[in-house]
C-alpha cells in the first residue's frame, strides 16, 4: 500500500476556524431522578464542594440543620449543668476569698458590734494593711473564750435566747459543696448522746466520700468501763445504719485518748485531699481539732504553727459559723472545721441559751438508779423511797423528761445517766401535773427562773414505750432523750438479783414486758435502743454477737 505523504501548503495560506452566530439561551434546570442506593452512590464520589448531581437534597438539608440544632440544644443544657456545679464547688472559695474571723469562721465587719465577725474598724485596717486579716478574733470570739453564753443561730434547730444572726438553714447550706468534693470526712459522734448526734443523714451532706468515724467524750463515761465492749457496741450500731465506715476511734479531747491512731488513719487516708470535720452542733469539733493540730504538730510542723490561730471552743451550739480553713498538713491538703449541723430533735435546741452549760457534762457520769438510791421528794428533801416497787410513780429529769412507771415489776429499776446539774425527783403519777407546775423553774430545771418558766411550753410529746425482755440477768433496753442521756432499763435490779433465789426469778419473768410513758418537750425524740455496756457491769453482761466471714471482712475496726 502506498503511503501517504504529508500535504503542503504554500505559506500564504492559512485555516482559520468558522464562526458560527452567538445565541444566548435561558439555563434550563434539569431533575434527574435517582433510587437511594444511586445517590448514596454518587454521594461517596462527589467534589469536596457539594455540587453537581450528588449535592444533597432540600430535605437532606433541613434534616442536617436540625441534628445540628438538636446537638447544640444538649450541648447547651449540658454547659448549664456543668456551670451549676462548678458553682456549687466554688461556694468554698468564695467564702476563703472572704476575711473571716479565726475563731468562728464569721465574716469580718466593722458595722454591727453585736453581730458575730465584728470587728472595730480601726484594728481591721491596720491589719488590712500588713495583710494580717486571718489572725483576726472577733468580738463575739473574745467573749465566748470568757464564758458568755452569746448564741447566734436561729430558726429550726436553732437555740432560743439572745439575738438570732443566721438561721439553722443557713449553715448547712454552707455544708452543701461538700457532696461535690472530693475529700476525707472526719465525723464526730458524742457517746454521751450517741444517738441525738449521730446525723443518720449524713450522706446527704458528704455525698460518697470515706468516712472515719470518731466517738468523742469517752472519759466522761463511768469509772471501770470496758472499751472493748463500748467499741464493739458502737461498731455494731453504727453498721445497722449502713454507712461506708472506714474505721471507728474512741476519743478524749480532754485527756488525748485515741488522737494518735485519728491522726494515724487521716494521714493514710487523707491522700492528697482535704479533711473536713464533721458533726451536730457542740458536739466538740472545736476541740477535737485542738487536740489533732496538738498531735499532729509534734512531727509537722505546719501543724504546729496552725495552733496560734485555731477555732474557738464554747459550750455555746453554733459557736463556729462557717467554715475555717486550717494549714495543718505538711504534704499538701487543708484541714476545715465546718459549722456543727443543728438539730431540732436535741433538748439544746428548746432550752434558754443562759441554761445550755448545764446540759453539757463536765465530769464522769454517774448513774443514780431508782429506787435504790436517795431521792428528792416533792417537798424538796432528801428521802428513801420506802418501797422498791417503781408502779404508779412519775420521775421527774429536771423539768425536760418526765416518765410514768404504768405496769414493771416489783423490782425493775431505772438508772439515768446524764448531767450531774440536773436534779431528780420522784412523786406519785396522780400528783405528777400539779407537782410540775408547782415546781417548774425552781425544783424542777432548766428552765431556770419562773420568768422562763412562764414562756416554757411544758411536755407537750408523749411516747408510749412497750418493752419487752428476754433475759433478767441484763438490761432489756437503753432510753435515750436526745440532747441530754440515757435511762437503762434494768427488768430486775443486779442487787436483788443476788439476793433472790432462782425460783422467784422465774416467777419474775413471767411478766415479760415492761410499760412506760415518757414526756419531752415536743421536738425532742426519744430513741429505744440496745443497752451501752457502761461500768464494772457492763463488760459481765454484755455479749458479743458471733460474726460470719463476709461480716467480719466488712466491718469496721474500732481503735482505743
Amino acid at each position: 500500500m502506498a503511503s501517504l505523504s504529508p500535504l503542503f501548503l504554500p505559506h500564504h495560506l492559512k485555516i482559520s476556524a468558522p464562526k458560527f452566530p452567538k445565541i444566548y439561551t435561558k439555563p434550563t434546570l434539569i431533575l434527574c431522578k435517582a433510587s437511594v442506593s444511586e445517590t448514596h452512590s454518587s454521594e461517596s464520589v462527589s467534589g469536596p464542594d457539594g455540587t453537581g448531581a450528588a449535592a444533597p437534597t432540600r430535605g437532606q438539608k433541613f434534616l442536617e440543620h436540625q441534628l445540628f440544632l438538636e446537638a447544640m440544644t444538649e450541648k447547651k443544657a449540658e454547659t448549664r449543668k456543668k456551670k451549676k456545679i462548678m458553682k456549687k464547688e466554688k461556694v468554698l472559695r468564695v467564702s476563703m476569698a472572704v476575711a473571716t474571723c479565726y475563731g468562728c469562721g464569721a465574716p469580718l465587719q466593722t458595722s454591727d458590734s453585736d453581730a458575730p465577725g465584728y470587728v472595730d474598724i480601726e484594728t481591721y485596717e491596720l491589719k488590712k494593711k500588713h495583710h494580717q486579716l486571718r489572725t483576726i478574733l472577733c468580738g463575739r470570739c473574745r467573749l465566748l473564750s470568757h464564758g458568755h453564753m452569746i448564741t447566734a443561730v436561729g430558726g429550726n434547730g436553732g437555740y432560743s435566747g439572745g439575738k438570732q444572726f443566721v438561721t439553722a438553714e443557713q449553715l448547712r447550706e454552707k455544708l452543701s459543696h461538700l457532696r461535690y468534693e472530693k475529700a476525707l470526712i472526719v465525723k464526730l459522734v458524742d457517746i454521751v448522746d450517741f444517738n441525738g448526734s449521730f446525723l443518720a443523714r449524713v450522706r446527704d451532706l458528704a455525698g460518697a466520700n470515706p468516712i472515719i468515724l470518731v466517738v468523742t467524750k469517752v472519759d466522761l463515761l463511768p469509772k471501770g468501763t470496758d472499751f472493748n465492749c463500748v467499741g464493739d457496741w458502737v461498731v455494731e450500731a453504727t453498721t445497722k445504719k449502713k454507712l461506708n465506715v472506714l474505721s471507728v476511734h474512741l476519743t478524749s479531747s480532754k485527756s488525748l485518748v485515741g488522737i494518735v491512731g485519728v491522726a494515724s488513719e487521716i494521714q493514710k487516708e487523707k491522700k492528697g485531699r482535704d479533711v473536713y470535720i464533721l458533726g451536730s452542733a457542740n458536739v466538740g469539733k472545736s476541740a477535737f481539732i485542738n487536740a489533732l493540730l496538738k498531735m499532729i504538730g509534734q512531727k509537722d510542723p505546719v501543724a504546729a504553727a496552725a495552733q496560734k490561730y485555731k477555732p474557738i471552743q464554747s459550750a455555746v451550739p453554733g459557736t463556729t459559723l462557717g467554715p475555717i480553713q486550717i494549714n495543718a498538713f505538711l504534704g499538701g491538703g487543708k484541714l476545715f472545721d465546718t459549722p456543727g449541723v443543728h438539730l431540732h430533735h436535741r433538748q439544746a435546741a428548746v432550752v434558754h441559751s443562759e441554761d445550755l452549760p448545764v446540759l453539757a457534762p463536765q465530769s464522769r457520769l454517774r448513774g443514780h438508779s431508782f429506787p435504790n438510791s436517795r431521792v428528792a421528794s416533792d417537798n424538796g428533801t432528801a428521802s428513801e423511797v420506802q418501797s422498791r416497787d417503781l408502779n404508779g410513780f412519775s420521775i421527774f429529769w429536771g423539768g425536760l423528761v418526765r416518765i410514768d412507771i404504768l405496769k414493771v415489776l416489783p423490782e425493775t429499776c431505772l438508772t439515768f445517766y446524764g448531767p450531774k446539774a440536773l436534779r431528780i425527783h420522784m412523786v406519785p403519777t396522780d400528783e405528777a401535773d400539779e407537782f410540775y407546775q408547782k415546781e417548774l423553774g425552781v425544783l424542777l430545771t432548766p428552765p431556770t427562773g419562773k420568768e422562763r418558766a412562764d414562756d416554757w411550753r411544758g411536755l407537750e410529746s408523749e411516747r408510749q414505750l412497750h418493752i419487752p425482755y428476754e433475759d433478767v440477768e441484763r438490761p432489756a433496753c437503753d432510753v435515750a432523750i436526745s440532747g441530754l442521756g440515757w435511762i437503762s432499763i434494768e427488768p430486775v435490779s443486779r442487787s436483788i438479783r443476788q439476793s433472790d433465789s432462782d425460783s422467784d426469778l422465774n416467777l419474775k419473768e413471767k411478766a415479760r414486758e415492761l410499760h412506760l410513758t415518757v414526756h419531752v418537750p415536743k421536738p425532742v425524740e426519744v430513741f429505744v435502743r440496745p443497752p451501752l455496756p457502761v461500768g464494772k457491769v457492763g463488760a459481765e453482761w454484755y455479749q458479743y454477737r458471733e460474726l460470719t466471714d463476709k461480716e467480719e471482712e466488712v466491718r469496721p475496726k474500732w481503735f482505743f
